[in-house]
């Protein structure tokens, strides 16, 4: 595993997207162990593409236009989904003194279809992995593999601090209802201006 690599996953997952903007989310309405428990639902989410990637099952997306349109609009309604709850106040974004009413089962089911649903990112596997595996290895796919756990690391550890972070700019969200109503609009116009660009996007 290459300080290359490396370097380029942590530029890649530290840019804003749907499981960064869910885990902050999560994180301001219920605290830390919410944050966390996002963080590690979004890393789970990475498990399906990376074994997609690995077993070369991520090259149909890449090469069928159907394929990659179907789960780009499963993903494309389930973004716009999150942000009409969220937008309703009915879900992510109820702030409170105490927990936020979500259990643990529904973050980290709610983390994991985020990135399940999101076919870019079978495609990042199928094209950026690779890169970084020698061309003389002797089992590209443990090479490939552990590549894969590298970049999930990364993912959960950068995802976490932006959550821990949110977490503890709660009590600020908590001691006003409008900020509460400005974040909880800002984060639904964020998952949809998400949902918009995933529906705009090309293989």
């Amino acid at each position: 595993m290459t300080m290359e690599f490396l370097i380029t996953s942590l530029i890649i997952v530290a840019s804003p997207g749907t499981g960064a903007i869910y885990t902050i989310a999560a994180g301001l309405s219920g605290g830390v162990r919410s944050s966390l428990i996002a963080a590690f639902g979004c890393t789970l989410g990475i498990v399906p593409h990376m074994l997609a990637a690995i077993s070369g099952l991520a090259a149909l997306l890449h090469t069928s236009a159907l394929a990659f349109e179907v789960i780009k609009y499963f993903g494309v309604a389930y973004l716009l989904y999150m942000a009409w709850t969220i937008f309703r106040d009915r879900g992510l974004l109820s702030v409170g003194e105490g927990d936020a009413g979500r259990t643990t089962g529904q973050v980290i089911k709610s983390a994991i279809i985020i990135n399940l649903l999101n076919p870019k990112l079978s495609i990042f596997f199928f094209a950026f992995l690779p890169q970084f595996v020698h061309a003389d290895a002797a089992a590209p796919a443990a090479q490939m593999l552990q590549l894969s756990v590298g970049f999930m690391t990364i993912t959960f550890a950068v995802f976490a601090a932006y959550g821990v972070l949110a977490a503890f700019l709660r009590r600020h969200v908590i001691a006003s209802v409008a900020v509460q109503n400005w974040m909880r609009r800002g984060f639904a116009a964020g998952f949809a201006g998400l949902a918009v660009q995933l529906a705009f996007s090309e293989r």
